[in-house]
């Protein structure tokens, strides 16, 4: 293991945090309970006094961790290990595949296309060229089922705002199509390659100049719009909105015939959906009849309610085959006819245990399905028509991360990833005899031996006695001693399941901190189903704490570690998660790590797309839910824990704070209002404050909520936080 040093309060002087002004007069009433926000005016990110606000913690930021030792090592070390080729699935358009690739240290990865795969690979599309500092990324990519056309997504600075961009791919030219003020939207083409269907918000306003990523705007009225190639924006086709429900996300698939349009209706992040469908065939002028027209295009309704999830897996003219949690937590397939849209058969029923996680046709009349058993993926071919197994597929421990299959192919390629694995893309012929998962690529890392960690999984009992899978890698022979620095991640949230994936800054970690690094299945995710998401959310959210301090205090009682030397770390819903917990038990952990969180419960829901959050949170506006919020929200339960009859040497832990300026999911004044209450309540606002524990904020410029930020950025991230983890659980470098 690492050599242990001193603890934080000895390694770091207590801080000269800068103070902030508090406004005692802004004071809500929620349902006859009033709360005070005195930290409102850093919700505003293009005022001055917020600039200044976030000058001054980056500076104090600056000045802790250049007093952090291990943070260059890190950072060397890192960039050493990241600095290796890295390619994802390869798909097949047209006759030709398309894949993409990163050579090591390349900010984004590019597309590359190849019409065989004995032959050269070209570059088709490199982002890199974009932007002098990699900010601009791919956000998505659909190519025409011709394999002609490229239609492609550009976000800047890691806001979830799209332009849609179209280049042919055989000359690589570029088109003049623009498609500006995208967001929550694929690209799915006709069959006929003249278009594609997307999603979009309105426009800001005339004259409005505004810094896309930055705003906290709530977005509202979604539309769904036809794109004829060469023509402009403004022609566009309105095919479908929905004044009425303002907070509707519309997307459009259509199938694999061309034959139907599928409409998918959401409103919040539940795993359900509306669903309707256009027959494209019955347009008596196509889709061109409805240029000029205000006319939206005759969807009919099949599921007119958000009781379960329906996604389309295949369709033989009018008859579907879908995926569905209808009556089934753990997800089943079903077929029905749309000419007789009542009379709906199960193809392959809810298994006992395992998450049935996804299907896709192939090889004609088979379908490839994905089961989720105990966090492990299973692969299994089946008969499309009784759902009778065919074949397993078989696969390590560890994730299918991509799979690429289509129903006119009988080759299938499937991405393989785990916590010792950076990645294997296998290749399989279903037309052979034997299904044999042949390897097509195996990233390999220089200077990486997996044979010198180990991981295993354990089943841990939570408070109200749930088996919870807690997942533990560590260096080999690693010793119970009950000092070993120990790093648990959890997220528990929005039906996300955390499965084994590979990370290189983990395995630095690891091999050269001396760390134990752990990821727990908490409640809230998909790991088991509906009935373990609902079991985390909603009234039922203090379960997801409950779960992840029951990890913690198992790591301790099982000597893996102690509080002092126990870091947790979560990002998004799991920055709310850690930061809960860390108002909860500030006597467990020695250090927190909170990226990009959700930390005012009671307010989230008016900013960009907080509205969507409510199907899993509860919103403030409701009184009973109100009463859920208030208990947990971040923001809300500071408390200082010397006058909890703790003693004078409880105090809160090590706390780093994530944000970035363009994140424009979870907007950073999150995480800066709960900057300002906590350095109020535990050290400003009071004198010779026990609490000597520093708590800062890492305030990334040019970057998002995590999607689409460059190579560079994400190496400096990691040293940034992890060596300020060591630097504050006092362990120091190992070779």
């Amino acid at each position: 293991m690492g050599s242990l040093s001193a603890a934080a309060s000895e390694s770091l002087p207590p801080l000269p945090y800068p103070p902030a002004r508090r406004d005692e007069s802004v004071v809500d009433d929620y349902h006859g309970v009033r709360v005070s926000d005195p930290y409102r005016w850093l919700e505003d990110p293009d005022a001055e006094e917020v600039k200044e606000f976030v000058e001054r913690q980056a500076a104090l930021t600056d000045s802790v961790l250049a007093r952090c030792e291990e943070r260059e090592r890190l950072r060397r070390q890192i960039t050493a290990l990241f600095d290796h080729p890295r390619y994802s699935t390869p798909f097949k358009r047209g006759g030709k595949y398309f894949y993409y690739h990163n050579t090591g240290l390349q900010a984004q990865s590019v597309i590359y296309v190849q019409k065989d795969l004995d032959g050269e690979a070209e570059v088709l599309l490199d982002p890199n060229i974009l932007s002098e500092d990699g900010t601009v990324a791919l956000s998505m990519a659909s190519v025409s089922k011709d394999g002609r056309y490229l239609a492609y997504g550009l976000s800047k600075s890691g806001s979830d705002w799209v332009t849609i961009k179209v280049m042919r791919i055989d000359d690589k030219t570029p088109e003049s199509d623009t498609i500006s003020w995208v967001k929550f939207s694929s690209v799915s083409w006709t069959l006929d390659g003249k278009g594609f269907f997307y999603g979009r918000y309105p426009p800001p306003e005339e004259g409005v100049e505004l810094d896309a990523g930055t705003e906290t705007k709530i977005n509202l009225n979604h539309g769904l719009y036809y794109h004829f190639l060469g023509t402009h924006q403004s022609e566009d086709i309105l095919c479908w909105r929905d004044p009425e429900y303002p907070k509707y996300i519309f997307g459009v698939s259509v199938t694999n015939d061309g034959k139907f349009a599928l409409l998918h209706i959401t409103e919040g992040c539940d795993p359900v959906n509306k669903l309707y469908y256009c027959d494209l065939c019955s347009l008596p002028n196509g889709l061109e009849g409805f240029r000029g027209s205000n006319e939206m295009l005759p969807f009919v309704k099949l599921v007119d309610n958000f009781e379960a999830r329906y996604s389309a897996v295949a369709n033989d003219d009018s008859e579907f085959t879908f995926l569905t949690n209808k009556g089934a937590p753990r997800c089943k397939l079903v077929r029905v006819d749309l000419k007789e849209p009542d009379l709906w058969t199960d193809i392959l029923p809810e298994h006992e245990r395992d998450v049935l996680e996804s299907a896709y046709a192939v090889n004609g009349n088979q379908i490839l399905v994905c089961y989720l058993r105990d966090v492990k993926h299973i692969l299994q071919i089946r008969d499309m028509s009784t759902g009778d197994l065919l074949h397993c597929l078989p696969l390590d421990v560890g994730s299918v991360s991509g799979i690429s299959a289509r129903r006119e192919n009988s080759e299938i390629f499937i991405s393989f990833t785990s916590f010792l694995s950076p990645g294997i893309i296998y290749r399989c012929n279903l037309a052979t005899e034997v299904q044999e998962m042949k390897i097509f690529r195996e990233i390999s890392i220089p200077g990486f031996d997996r044979t010198e960690f180990d991981v295993k999984q354990v089943f841990v009992s939570s408070k109200d006695a749930t088996r919870l899978p807690v997942f533990i890698v560590s260096k080999k022979n690693l010793k119970l001693d009950g000092s070993n620095p120990t790093l648990l991640y959890g997220y528990g949230g929005f039906n996300i399941s955390l499965k084994p994936s590979f990370h290189v800054s983990r395995v630095v970690l690891a091999r050269n901190l001396g760390f134990v690094f752990c990821l727990a299945n908490i409640r809230g995710g998909g790991e088991y189903g509906e009935e373990w998401h609902k079991a985390g959310s909603l009234s039922k959210k203090q379960n997801c704490f409950h779960d992840f301090i029951a990890a913690a205090e198992f790591l301790v009682s099982n000597n893996y570690t102690n509080p002092k030397h126990l870091c947790i770390e979560g990002g998004s819903n799991g920055g709310l998660l850690v930061a809960a917990c860390m108002n909860q038990r500030p006597d467990l952990f020695g250090c927190v790590l909170a990226h990009v969180g959700v930390m005012d419960m009671l307010r989230f829901h008016k900013f960009t797309i907080g509205h969507a959050w409510t199907s899993d949170y509860g919103c403030s506006d409701n009184e009973e839910e109100f009463h859920w919020l208030i208990k947990y929200s971040p923001l809300h339960n500071i408390k200082r824990p010397w006058e909890k009859g703790s003693g004078q040497s409880c105090q809160y832990p090590p706390t780093m704070l994530l944000t970035a300026d363009h994140d424009d999911r979870v907007v950073p004044l999150h995480s800066l209002k709960l900057l300002a209450t906590m350095q109020y309540i535990l050290c400003n606002g009071v004198e010779n404050s026990p609490q000597t524990n520093p708590i800062i904020a890492r305030i990334d410029r040019k970057a998002g909520h995590g999607a689409g930020r460059p190579t560079q950025k994400l190496i400096d991230e990691a040293a940034d936080r992890y060596s300020f983890m060591a630097k504050v659980l006092g362990v120091s470098w190992i070779d």
